[in-house]
């Protein structure tokens, strides 16, 4: 039988997290004392140390998600802190640092937006850095899109071209980090050209402005077309986005930012002869802990770079943080630290 193991200090009762009782404005995120969550057999109880701010939470927030989604929930799909109780046969120990991420958190069951959270041993990744928690807070849920969708979606490999359609957001940033790291040229877009800079501080290579016809710009840089695509925007960019890839390469379709989760009318005749189009939808699983470690260092040490907008102290700041992201102003990570 498998015993728990749980950290030396008593875990209190009670503890405070943002409820969302039923969809609404930011004045639906609200901050209650609810009791710290019970730990079911093969899950892991972590005391949350930060969290990022998703568009997904926003969603949430508004009632828009689809019927995975119940109420009221403690919304935040990811999150960071020390395990404070798990299986004693599930290799994790007390005090630990763990990430985790993605698997119905904060949708089916609720998330990191609270002191402590409950999730499947599974889907936990343990870690070791000296790295602060609002950097590390940024991290799970950007690194697991954008390293899968390099991997597991376009098996990305060093001296190919990258086309990242959706370059400013969050995942985009992250990915073109992650592609310089394995060895690919960058292609990255934006659509407003005072961000070049920005793409390029983050390594692209070609810093490319979107006006929804990207297909002519592309080839002026690569004739062939690029060996991968990676879609960020949407159904409404992707037939362009095929008009960019060579024959026998590959259009991974991973996020809608503007809208556009499906196209009406399809054929496959859309797409170009010879062009692959794969999409992706993973799970923390897609990011290995001897992967998520080799980040870590290579953010230690300034080889790979985060994408922070903003960080907040406190659940309190939550409402700031989902205001920010509504307002599009920045394109990075907002990072939610919460105090022990």
């Amino acid at each position: 039988m498998s015993h728990p193991t749980a950290a030396d200090g008593a875990t209190p009762a009670t503890m405070r997290a943002i409820v969302i009782t039923h969809p609404g404005g930011l004045d639906a995120l609200e901050a209650k004392d609810v009791p710290v969550p019970a730990r079911k057999p093969g899950w892991v109880r972590i005391k949350v140390k930060a969290f990022g701010v998703n568009e997904s939470e926003v969603t949430t927030r508004k009632g828009e998600s689809d019927a995975e989604v119940t109420y009221p929930r403690v919304p935040g799909i990811e999150g960071v802190g020390v395990v404070d109780e798990a299986d004693e046969d599930s290799g994790l120990r007390p005090g630990q640092q763990v990430a985790t991420m993605m698997g119905g958190m904060g949708r089916s069951y609720d998330g990191a937006y609270a002191q402590y959270v409950t999730v499947p041993a599974g889907q936990v990744i343990p870690f070791e850095t000296g790295l602060p928690w609002d950097v590390v807070g940024a991290l799970p849920e950007m690194f697991q899109t954008a390293y899968g969708s390099l991997t597991r979606g376009l098996d990305l490999k060093a001296g190919q071209t990258l086309l990242i359609r959706g370059g400013t957001s969050t995942v985009g940033l992250s990915a073109a980090t992650m592609a310089k790291e394995i060895g690919a040229t960058v292609i990255s877009t934006t659509r407003n050209a005072e961000r070049g800079d920005e793409l390029r501080a983050m390594g692209v290579d070609h810093p490319v402005v979107d006006d929804g016809h990207l297909a002519e710009k592309v080839r002026d840089l690569v004739p062939k077309g690029v060996d991968a695509a990676l879609e960020l925007v949407g159904c409404t960019a992707l037939p362009d986005t095929f008009g960019c890839v060579r024959v026998h390469g590959t259009v991974c379709f991973t996020g809608a930012l503007a809208g556009g989760w499906s196209l009406p009318d399809f054929t496959p005749f859309m797409i170009p002869s010879g062009v692959r189009l794969t999409s992706y939808a993973g799970e923390a699983a897609d990011l290995p802990a001897d992967v998520f470690a080799r980040q870590l260092q290579a953010i230690a040490e300034g080889r790979l770079k985060v994408p922070v907008a903003k960080v907040y102290r406190g659940l309190e700041q939550v409402r700031d943080a989902q205001a920010d992201i509504e307002s599009g102003t920045t394109s990075a990570k907002h990072v939610v630290v919460l105090d022990d």
